[in-house]
């Protein structure tokens, strides 16, 4: 057994060291039954894949006290719709979620400095009941109102873009539109 160096051991005691298991002939393969192929499916209502997405419910709390809610903005709304921004910029890079994904996400919507008027309107009713169970499908239509080519960008670009053009970073004639059923 592996010990500290530390540890006195007798002088005829051979030392154990690691050996690699034997080469396999053939490279591995996913072949169980209840692999994917092809790749994750894609499509309406599929949302992002990533690796550890639940980690990000733990990041949201790093910002308690860094949000700027407009009146009548709930917190649990807010973070369930930024949430969903998160994981969206996070599968687009091919990894788990991390602060910066969040900051990004609450920067483009404009919750981490105080908003115009003008978007405070615009976000509200969108951000609006999120954190009910139900409304995943707004959570989606949320996310995708952020363009992809946005959320490529580094936080500190988005941050700073926030606060002077903010329409650039949002498809404000999407998010005008009334909602699908």
């Amino acid at each position: 057994m592996a010990a500290p160096d530390y540890v006195p051991r007798r002088t005829d005691e051979k030392v154990r060291v690691y050996a690699s298991p034997p080469r396999r002939p053939h490279e591995w393969m996913a072949d169980r039954p209840a692999d994917l192929e092809g790749g994750q499916p894609t499509g309406p209502g599929m949302a992002w894949q990533g690796p550890d997405q639940g980690y990000v419910l733990t990041l949201v709390h790093l910002f308690d006290d860094r949000l700027h809610l407009a009146d009548g903005e709930r917190r649990a709304d807010i973070d369930a719709g930024c949430v969903f921004v998160a994981l969206k910029r996070a599968s687009l890079f091919g990894r788990a979620p991390m602060v910066h994904d969040l900051t990004a996400a609450y920067a483009v919507w404009g919750f981490l400095a105080p908003a115009p008027a003008e978007l405070v309107t615009l976000r509200r009713p969108l951000f609006e009941g999120l954190a009910h169970g139900h409304h995943s499908a707004a959570k989606l239509r949320l996310a995708d109102l952020v363009p992809a080519d946005v959320l490529r960008q580094s936080h500190t670009e988005l941050t700073a873009a926030a606060g002077t053009r903010w329409q650039s970073l949002i498809d404000v004639d999407a998010a005008m539109a009334p909602a699908h059923p």
